[in-house]
Order: structure tokens, then sequence, then C-alpha cells
């Protein structure tokens, strides 16, 4: 008797920016991909391409949406406000030696932003979209942004959110989360994988 697969589900993280690739903080400042970013999102939807995906659900903000887009999949998306990328207040902009002159040691995940986001309330955002998906008897894709797809995989593990804090992604990133044994058995099945932003 065959066993039905348990469903995984698939995070992608946003092309390149001008400010991703300056190493700025890019919370709600709505910005575009680099032309990088586009053909990064093209092959990354070539990759795609051949698994069936019950829902897709892709941050309002337009580097992840033109992402989902180019990858062939905005026409079903769903736009889901808790997908948003961690909103970094006063360091919005910002690239961590700059905080750090500001701040000496700060560190997002234990500090958060002052006017911003506590770790605390990106875990309360991750919980909300990982019960809906949860709920999903299928293969999911989201599209989002690196520092909230952290906390959202240490969610998914059960962990709290600072715990992202060991996670890194790079921009077109592919991971996939999903379970062992059963479905209270939550594991992370591939991390970081940027094949699509290599292939050159």
């Amino acid at each position: 008797m065959s066993m039905t697969p348990l469903p995984r589900i698939y995070l992608v993280r946003h092309g390149e920016t001008e400010w991703s690739l300056a190493g700025r903080h890019t919370g709600l400042t709505d910005i575009p991909l680099t032309a990088r970013g586009e053909a990064d999102a093209i092959r990354l939807g070539e990759r795609l391409r051949s698994i069936a995906f019950a829902r897709v659900f892709t941050s309002p903000l337009q580097r992840a949406r033109r992402t989902c887009e180019l990858a062939g999949y905005g026409q079903n998306a769903i736009v889901d406000g808790d997908l948003l990328e961690w909103n970094y207040g006063e360091y919005e902009g910002l690239t961590t030696p700059e905080i750090w002159n500001r701040r000496p040691g700060w560190e997002l995940f234990r500090d958060g932003c002052p006017g911003g986001e506590t770790a605390m309330a990106a875990a309360i955002r991750s919980d909300r979209a990982i019960a809906r998906i949860r709920a999903i008897d299928a293969d999911v894709l989201l599209f989002s942004s690196s520092h909230f797809l952290h906390a959202f995989a240490a969610r998914w593990l059960g962990l709290d959110a600072a715990a992202g804090r060991g996670f890194f992604l790079g921009t077109a990133a592919l991971s996939i989360l999903g379970y062992h044994h059963d479905r209270n058995d939550p594991i992370i099945r591939l991390w970081n994988d940027c094949r699509a932003s290599e292939e050159r």
C-alpha cells in the first residue's frame, strides 16, 4: 500500500535588487529587481516548472511579486501581507556596519529595530502564515524576503524566531520545508539553493 507523500513548502527569496547588492537593509521600501535579479527569477521558474503547487503566495512588495511573475506564477499567486519583509524602522536602508556605528553590537533577531519590528512581531506573522499553509494538504510555494524567511523557517521547526539568525539566504535562493515521519515532525529539506543565481 503506497503512502501519500507529505506536503512540501517551497520558499523563494526574491531576486537581486540594488539594495541587496549593497547590503542595505530593505524592509518595506518597495524597490525593483536588477536585470540580474530578473534573469535569476526566470531561471528559478525553469527549475520549478515540473512541480504542481496547490497554492502560491507572495509578499506584496514588488521585488517578491516580480520574482513570482518572472518565475511563471504571477497569474495564480495570492498576495499575503504576512509575508512582508521585516520592518527595519529607523534602520531602513542602512548597512550593518552603519547600524553598528549607531548601536555597537546590534543584532537584528535579538534587538529588533527602533520604530520597526521585534523578532516576536515577525514570529506572530510567521505563525499566521504557517497555520494557513499547514491546512493545505499539498505542495505550496512562497515568495518573500530574507529575514522574514529566516524567522518563518525557525517557527516552522517550532523554534523561537530569534533562531532565524543562524540561517542565511542568497538572492533567488530556493529552500524547502516539510515533514520527516509525519506532520508532527517538521524539518528543513533544503536550504539556500542558489543554483538559479549561479548559472551564468
